[in-house]
């Protein structure tokens, strides 16, 4: 993304979804508005903060934003932080064990404790590194997510999912380690470059197919529009779309059940990722993987065919891809085989039984997905 070093000034009161404190889970909010980075001391002393004495603070950021979390460190240095700015490469590259290492070094150099705080700024990708970093680091020391991109507010920020990548796969490598705080700064979305905002769609797209119809009624009302953060209802998709996931993470934190409705359409988008050895963008991907999912269902008898052709509607409306390349079917079927929700040698996909019913459809015929496949190929 272009870099962006707007005014970091609290603006108004914004919007705080909470997410956890059930199901033995600690409590977060993720904070929605305007210029939203003044929220960030608050955050970092947290309520152990002892006699007003301020420790160390580590800003891992992509290098693509170095400007911005150079700014950052130095507007904390200035309230009395002992802050650092660790840079990372840019977008998946900065999910390997080789960068993690990288991180974990500057973070020992800098005498970090358990009383200290990691910082992730940027995509998904920055956010997932920071979250796993931080939850390995001493075996666990507080994080907090300022997600720079609609992908990274709407899915990868929220939840506690962290994770890296490996030549096997993708997030195959992780620990679930919730953040102290989220903060979606709606400013930062005015700077990023079309395509990557249209991507984001996708997970927004989702939600509304999963769990709030209300958000594909805002995008088909005018589809131009919801591609672009300038749109009228650019805050409301994006409040939507996380109350959706943290309703979910909120009662199922470790996807020991209910959390894997959040992964429709993923298990086919993740071996695509594979397959172009990450360099398509994740809502790219997705889009394609929920086209599939929505055939899979149909020619399961689980899904109606107006769902089902909606789907094709509403993500083509904004420019998401619907094909993937038809001869790399055996190739994605391997890579599925180890997909997290898999068990054993059973393929397990997220599907719908309808509009915001989500389900598993459990080791189909190996047909039946073939066929699933051959309406997405392009």
């Amino acid at each position: 993304m272009s870099e962006n070093t707007q005014s970091w000034s609290a603006s108004a009161t914004p919007t705080r979804i909470p997410v956890g404190g059930t199901a033995g889970t600690a409590a977060y909010d993720v904070l929605v508005g305007h210029q939203l980075l003044g929220e960030l001391p608050g955050l970092i002393d947290g309520p152990a903060a002892a006699g007003g004495e301020r420790g160390r603070v580590a800003v891992v950021h992509p290098e693509a934003l170095a400007g911005t979390g150079e700014a950052i460190r130095e507007d904390l240095a200035e309230q009395g932080y002992q802050a650092i700015a660790v840079q990372v490469p840019n977008a998946e590259e900065a999910k390997t064990a080789e960068v993690a290492a990288y991180c974990w070094k500057a973070l020992g150099q800098s005498g970090f404790t358990r009383s200290d705080v990691i910082i992730g700024v940027g995509g998904g990708a920055t956010t997932d590194l920071a979250g796993f970093v931080a939850a390995t680091w001493l075996r666990g020391v507080r994080w907090i997510a300022v997600p720079t991109t609609l992908l990274g507010m709407v899915d990868a920020a929220v939840g506690g999912k962290t994770g890296i990548n490996t030549a096997e796969g993708k997030n195959l490598v992780g620990s679930f380690h919730p953040p102290a705080g989220v903060l979606c700064d709606l400013t930062a979305l005015e700077s990023l470059p079309v395509h990557d905002y249209v991507s984001g769609l996708a997970e927004v797209i989702k939600a509304g197919f999963i769990a709030d119809p209300a958000i594909l009624g805002l995008i088909e009302a005018d589809p131009q529009a919801a591609r672009t953060p300038q749109g009228p209802h650019t805050a409301e998709l994006v409040e939507r779309a996380i109350r959706v996931k943290a309703e979910v993470v909120s009662s199922d934190l470790k996807e020991s059940g209910l959390r894997e409705i959040l992964n429709y359409g993923h298990t086919l988008a993740h071996a695509i990722e594979k397959n172009e050895r990450y360099t398509w963008r994740h809502g790219a991907a997705v889009s394609v993987g929920m086209a599939f999912a929505a055939e899979l269902g149909r020619l399961a008898g689980r899904l109606d065919d107006a769902t089902a052709d909606r789907h094709r509607a509403v993500l083509e409306s904004v420019g998401l891809p619907l094909t993937y390349r038809g001869d790399q079917w055996p190739r994605l079927l391997e890579t599925m085989k180890v997909d997290k929700k898999s068990r054993g040698d059973r393929l397990r996909f997220i599907v719908l039984d309808g509009l915001a019913r989500p389900a598993v459809l459990e080791s189909p015929d190996p047909a039946v997905l073939l066929a699933a496949y051959g309406e997405v190929s392009a």
